[in-house]
């Protein structure tokens, strides 16, 4: 992995020359940088420097590859996570103040893989830990989704994590097991007009799928 953090390696990609000698008195201020009688003005905040695309890619199940392999340090897997962006076109980004760069990701760039869930009814509040360590409580900073697949129906799971920039958002997908647990701890309820088995969490109410209609 000594490739990958020297291609993306934050602030340390950006270095300088140290002066030698006596520091010059301060010049001037340039104009407009100061206000009539006033503090200084901010300064304009720094782009990052365009990488164009990084040979990073995540996959389906949680692994991270690097140039076609897979990064198997999880310490450094987590810290790529920590600066994981997504763009108002919902392209993924691997952002510092220094630089980014895209990266591809084929389904959610995180998974959800452990539970824990106290309480019941709509007291009831359930905690993820994704497979990068991090916990996320669903609520409404963090709901719950199920999309359908299109051709066999079937339902997938996923958890806001981090919001993007535009109406996507960074998610991880709920892994089979946890689903199950969730359908586990599931109730009837009624959503927008429609019977439904869901769960609460942080007193909202999410849809796991339909229930079938009553018979007469």
């Amino acid at each position: 992995m000594n490739d990958a953090t020297h291609s993306f390696a934050g602030d340390t990609a950006i270095t300088g020359h140290r002066r030698r000698g006596p520091i010059p008195p301060p010049g001037p201020p340039a104009h407009g940088s100061l206000l009539p009688n006033g503090p200084p003005q901010p300064a304009a905040p720094r782009q990052p420097a365009e990488c164009g695309a990084l040979p990073f890619v995540i996959r389906r199940d949680g692994t991270w590859l690097y140039r076609g392999s897979p990064i198997a340090r999880k310490e450094m897997v987590c810290l790529f996570a920590s600066v994981l962006r997504r763009d108002e076109d919902g392209d993924f980004w691997l952002e510092t103040p220094a630089e980014r760069g895209r990266i591809a990701v084929e389904d959610a760039p995180f998974l959800a893989v452990e539970l824990d869930w106290r309480g019941c009814g709509r007291d009831q509040v359930l905690t993820f830990r994704t497979n990068v360590d991090e916990l996320v409580t669903a609520g409404p900073e963090h709901p719950i989704r199920i999309a359908h697949d299109l051709l066999t129906c079937e339902p997938t799971p996923y958890l806001l994590v981090r919001r993007g920039a535009g109406r996507l958002n960074i998610e991880a997908r709920i892994s089979r097991a946890v689903y199950y647990e969730l359908v586990a701890l599931a109730e009837p309820g009624e959503l927008h007009g429609r019977r439904v088995l869901g769960v609460w969490s942080q007193r909202c109410f999410y849809s796991l799928g339909d229930l079938p209609p009553c018979e007469d």
